[in-house]
């Protein structure tokens, strides 16, 4: 029980912190994988009301135990055959990577009577096992006329993950990347739509970096809960 107590207390702290460093408004998504509820309650007790999960099963399941007014993100890879859980569950996905998958996702909002709130996950890494748009497919899309064909989903911004390095000057490359597509893609479609926005990059180790580089959300999970505990 001691160590309980511990840890949601180092929760409590750890996010207090975050806060204090954080200089503009930025959006903080809580990172709960394999977190247990009781964890990300005691995030939830600290202030923070937007919470990611990777998996679909995941999200839902936490989302039925933890308060009505937490507001989800997918941020993990999405399968087509997971979409109506998906949509049902989550208040954006952030994690779109096709324009297939978005169709899916707009058909399955309608059907559903909501609307959902997509990022375009835009490939940035050196790793070729990062999932996403490549800079070329996004550059080359018509977003525009997509957009305008979506009933249900919106195009509010671009995500991307950078390299998992410790090379900080290979990282905030990939972040000006993506915050220059960013821009690019809002000024050549989307000038006139106030929802597209955002731009979700930055995790525990490269948030700063993110920030610097004109990051609107951070999804963070480490820097909130601590090392996983691998059991």
């Amino acid at each position: 029980m001691k160590g309980q107590k511990a840890l949601m207390h180092n929760i409590a702290e750890n996010i207090n912190r975050l806060m204090a460093d954080l200089h503009r408004e930025v959006t903080v998504v809580a990172v709960t994988k394999t977190r247990t509820p009781e964890e990300a309650l005691e995030a939830y007790n600290a202030g923070l009301r937007i919470f990611g999960e990777n998996r679909v099963q995941e999200l839902a399941s936490k989302k039925a135990l933890l308060p009505l007014d937490i507001t989800w993100h997918l941020i993990g890879h999405l399968q087509s055959n997971k979409v109506k859980q998906a949509v049902a569950a989550a208040s954006v996905i952030e994690s779109v990577d096709s324009v297939r998958l978005l169709r899916i996702i707009d058909n399955e909002a309608a059907a559903q009577g909501k609307v959902t709130d997509c990022l375009l996950q835009i490939h940035i890494a050196e790793e070729e096992t990062k999932t996403g748009f490549s800079l070329a497919e996004a550059t080359e899309t018509d977003w525009g006329m997509i957009a305008a064909s979506l009933r249900s989903a919106r195009i509010c911004g671009v995500m991307g993950i950078a390299s998992f390095t410790g090379d900080m000057v290979t990282v905030r490359n990939e972040f000006k990347t993506l915050a220059g597509l960013f821009r690019q893609m809002r000024e050549r479609y989307f000038a006139r739509c106030s929802h597209f926005r955002e731009i979700s990059m930055g995790m525990s180790g490269d948030w700063q970096v993110a920030v610097e580089e004109g990051s609107t959300i951070i999804r963070v999970g480490t820097l909130i809960f601590g090392e996983r505990i691998k059991k």
